[in-house]
């Protein structure tokens, strides 16, 4: 006979906790530096020179995730992104949500979306109206997000959205 155990919520069972980096946060700088680089071979120097030199409040920022105070995703705001030097003309977006990354154990678990609407928030209390995003991977995330189809590039073989999401304060 099956069980008729009611299935617990990943809430009711982890405990989440965001924290919004400085410079001093070495340790973590480190780590996001090698998730960058194994899942976009983005230079481990070039993301610990920019997280560290971020400043302690406003835009840009950067954010962890920690589930049972283990990091298992992160994601930040940045004036600017990679896009912008491959394609001028998208300098009139911003600012960015961008380089949200989920550890693979973690993904399709609802841990990016909660990362996403904190983000959000941290947004909202910074006086945002407005972000913007690229992606060509994560579409149907931010279209469940209330993020909206502004254009659709090629880029490299890759089709590319770029997306707003107006924050409601």
């Amino acid at each position: 006979m099956a069980s008729m155990t009611p299935q617990m919520e990943v809430n009711d069972i982890n405990e989440i906790k965001f924290q919004q980096l400085t410079g001093d946060d070495e340790a973590f700088i480190k780590l996001i530096a090698g998730w960058y680089f194994s899942e976009w071979n983005i230079a481990t120097s070039t993301t610990e020179h920019q997280l560290s030199t971020f400043p302690t409040e406003g835009i840009p920022f950067q954010v962890v995730m920690n589930l049972n105070d283990v990091p298992v995703a992160t994601g930040g705001v940045y004036e600017h992104v990679g896009l912008l030097d491959r394609e001028p003309r998208l300098k009139i977006y911003g600012p960015w949500l961008a380089l949200v990354y989920t550890k693979n154990e973690y993904r399709n678990l609802g841990y990016g979306a909660k990362l996403c609407n904190y983000i959000e928030s941290v947004c909202s209390s910074n006086g945002l109206k407005e972000y913007f995003l690229f992606t060509h991977t994560a579409e149907s995330l931010y279209k469940r997000l209330g993020w909206q189809q502004v254009e659709r590039i090629t880029l490299n073989g890759k089709d590319i959205v770029v997306m707003r999401k107006t924050i409601i304060s």
